[in-house]
């Protein structure tokens, strides 16, 4: 499916991009000649030269410098960093271009590697993966930081002004090399965001044609890593993980976190369908995460597709019930809203009605605002309502990156509380569910009483998060 990204129209807002299996990064679907096939991992790393190492270590020692905790956080082991993102950092840029690239593999590659020759203007340049995350969470007052690998070439210092533009901060990951590999391999990666005048989009990366992880020389989780996720409250990883880690890698930092007291949240993406019929490491990676993440969160077709379960009440109460540490598990449903599951209760929300822009980023806001709720305590449906709104902020501006959801956006949408109600859709959802708490976002009164469904008003769930807001956005100014 296209994305219309220059043709707003009036309906619900997706909070994050419609539901399909999308091979690339926090980006709507590409088309079908660019479904890539699943990539082998291969044991053999790769070496680096000690030229490339002086010149990258600089690079990182200087975004340390910029903000990153020196020793990966507060004194006396106490978690100064409210969120932390592991890998998936990189530098889309986004063109126009008459045609998308072919669909033979060899074609597609030397596509990609004439746009690589000559480095478009910066102007076409943006933060994406896990920054629009960052950029989020940020937004909503967080403290945050992103653990993962930075070049030094333009790309890689046009990411790390940007970062610290946004106040989060940068832990790199040079530990565990040798001397041997090409310069490419500890370049910063690229998305090539290309959109043809009918609006479709297609996406190539350096990553799309490697058998390997894109920086297969981290062969451990380096100690600085271990640090940082040690002084988060909270660990993101995502499917996308494993196009540039070993899935050794990625398990050692859940491992870490789980040792630190710090609460994983995973986000299997449109990766999730691959990796389960991937090699048997990441399989066992997949399934580690799956069963020992604090947090979930899915599309409704991503929790279908590990679970063989349409309905997505009863695929979450599925992932919930395999978990070992599994608190929540939060179901995207794009214009229709979220879902979140939990042991005893069901929480629903339905979407803000907005003109959408583009979906690309609304995923990622939403899930800052998952994170701001969990560590605020929220009760679940104030959680979703505001992860709806910040998905929707995001989804009436054109692109990601610094692009991502405003605070004043989403207030003015919270304000405004218009919903896209279908109480059919929740009814038939929760038909069956007589053993859970049903809680309903609304935004109309409700006549009549049930002990299992609880209709909460959405007047009630603004007031309760106004004052939150409107004191971050103070704070912001003042800082500003």
């Amino acid at each position: 499916m296209a994305l219309q990204a220059l043709n707003p129209h009036r309906h619900a807002a997706a909070v994050s991009p419609a539901p399909s299996p999308v091979p690339r990064r926090g980006h709507p679907p590409p088309q079908p000649l660019l479904h890539l096939p699943p990539r082998r991992r291969l044991a053999a790393g790769a070496a680096r030269p000690r030229a490339v190492a002086a010149a990258v270590s600089g690079a990182i020692n200087e975004a340390r410098r910029r903000g990153a905790p020196q020793g990966g956080g507060g004194e006396d082991g106490r978690k100064d960093t409210d969120l932390a993102t592991l890998g998936n950092l990189c530098v889309d840029v986004v063109l126009s271009v008459p045609q998308l690239p072919p669909a033979p593999w060899e074609e597609r590659k030397a596509y990609m590697e004439r746009l690589a020759a000559s480095p478009p203007d910066q102007k076409f340049w943006e933060a994406g993966g896990n920054c629009n995350l960052a950029f989020a969470a940020a937004r909503l007052g967080l403290s945050c930081s992103t653990l993962g690998h930075v070049g030094e070439e333009i790309y890689g210092k046009f990411l790390l002004d940007v970062l610290q533009v946004e106040g989060i901060s940068v832990v790199g990951m040079l530990e565990n090399t040798n001397a041997a590999a090409c310069r490419q391999a500890y370049e910063t990666l690229l998305c090539w965001v290309l959109v043809d005048p009918f609006q479709k989009h297609g996406f190539c990366s350096r990553a799309d044609f490697s058998e390997e992880p894109a920086f297969n020389w981290i062969r451990k989780l380096p100690a600085d890593i271990r640090t940082a996720i040690h002084h988060s409250k909270i660990l993101f990883c995502n499917g996308y993980a494993f196009d540039e880690f070993f899935p050794d890698v990625i398990a050692s930092s859940i491992d870490c976190a789980i040792d630190s007291g710090t609460a994983v949240f995973f986000d299997p993406g449109p990766r999730g369908k691959s990796l389960l019929h991937g090699t048997l490491d990441e399989q066992r990676t997949l399934e580690h995460a799956l069963r020992l993440s604090d947090v979930l969160l899915l599309t409704s077709d991503e929790a279908e597709a590990l679970t063989n379960i349409r309905n997505p009440v009863q695929a979450g109460q599925e992932l919930l019930k395999r978990g070992i540490r599994t608190k929540q598990v939060v179901i995207k449903m794009g214009s229709k809203g979220s879902i979140m599951v939990t042991k005893n209760t069901i929480s629903c929300a339905p979407a803000f009605k907005i003109d959408v822009l583009d979906t690309v980023g609304c995923g990622d806001s939403f899930t800052a605002a998952i994170a701001f709720g969990f560590l605020h305590d929220l009760p679940a449906v104030n959680t979703l309502t505001l992860a709806n709104a910040v998905g929707a902020a995001t989804a009436t501006c054109c692109g990601a990156g610094r692009n991502v959801a405003r605070l004043d956006k989403v207030l003015q949408l919270l304000r405004e509380a218009d919903l896209n109600e279908e109480d059919t859709l929740w009814t038939e959802l929760i038909e069956g569910n007589s053993l859970c708490m049903v809680s309903i976002l609304s935004g109309m009164a409700r006549n009549g009483f049930s002990e299992q469904i609880v209709h909460v008003p959405v007047t009630k769930v603004v007031s309760d998060l106004l004052p939150m807001l409107e004191a971050v956005l103070e704070r912001s100014a003042v800082q500003a």
